[in-house]
């Protein structure tokens, strides 16, 4: 439905991240249910879609997908996820993170060869190009893109498309006002500005941070999903900031012909009013553009 300036989205994607899934749904921290807390955020997707709210054409996960790398954390991640994107009809794009192992995870999530290659990849959804990098550092919990994986990237971005190009990795190519960030920061980061410049790249998909954030990155767009496991409190002091049970989110990317949009959906939610429905909604469409701005959007009078 169109009843402004701008025309329907043609993609929509599901902005996920984080989930540090531990074996046994061990607690994370010895506090957080991380597989409970997924289950909400996964509860609250379908939810959506059942409103009729989204039909993704991805779910985007950015990284720290299980905690320590162990192989029946990725096992239980695929048995979560893999029904609820089924039941949508949307491809599941997984991302690697600091706190994830490559072997097991190319093995027990991908079902590819057990090695420390990086885990990349590149999905058409419908003339939009989404791309998946690895910024994980075995051994190391700091970001990197290293040079094999730049010029693999200059390669995929040499012939453009018809909507453009979605990046997704994991440590964001941005500052952080918390200091521990500083030094798991994505390394290098002007050597992946070199790549991004001039190219059909319209948007940058990262996680890593634990709270939703946006900037800039090379002219482009950058926005960071909270995690599903745990929220950093940033209304602390930037030196006492620490994790905490609520606050979660996931975004809705928005892919429009001249923009991108980034909407951060609270997991935690009320019941909500009822006066804009699908009813409400036929009526507004029914009318002429100046009697739509006639019905809504002129004030009463002033006594």
């Amino acid at each position: 439905m169109q009843l402004g300036q701008h025309a329907p989205a043609h993609r929509t994607i599901v902005h996920l991240s984080d989930t540090h899934l531990l074996a046994g749904n061990a607690p994370l921290g010895g506090r957080y249910d991380t597989e409970a807390n997924l289950a909400r955020t996964l509860e609250r997707l379908e939810q959506h879609a059942a409103d009729g709210a989204i039909r993704p054409d991805a779910l985007v996960f950015t990284g720290d997908l299980t905690d320590l790398g162990e192989p029946d954390a990725y096992l239980r991640l695929r048995e979560l996820v893999e029904p609820v994107a089924e039941r949508l009809g949307a491809p599941i794009v997984w991302v690697a993170g600091n706190h994830d192992e490559r072997p097991e995870m190319r093995r027990d999530l991908l079902g590819l060869s057990a090695d420390e290659q990086p885990v990349t990849g590149v999905w058409d959804l419908g003339g939009l190009r989404l791309v998946a990098l690895d910024s994980s550092v075995p051994g190391w919990h700091h970001g990197e893109i290293d040079e094999a994986q730049r010029e693999w990237l200059r390669q995929v971005l040499a012939t453009p498309t018809p909507l453009g190009t979605i990046l997704a990795l994991h440590h964001p190519p941005l500052p952080s006002h918390v200091p521990l960030f500083d030094i798991l920061e994505l390394r290098d980061q002007d050597a992946l500005a070199h790549v991004i410049s001039g190219s059909d790249v319209r948007a940058i998909l990262a996680g890593h941070l634990h709270y939703s954030m946006s900037g800039t990155f090379a002219g482009v767009p950058v926005s960071v999903a909270s995690a599903s496991c745990y929220t950093m409190d940033v209304a602390r002091p930037p030196q006492r900031v620490n994790g905490m049970d609520a606050g979660q989110s996931f975004h809705l990317v928005h892919v429009y012909d001249d923009t991108i949009t980034h909407t951060v959906v609270p997991v935690a939610a009320d019941e909500a009013g009822g006066y804009f429905s699908p009813e409400w909604y036929a009526t507004m469409a029914a009318l002429s553009p100046e009697e739509r701005l006639e019905r809504f959007s002129r004030k009463p009078p002033r006594g």
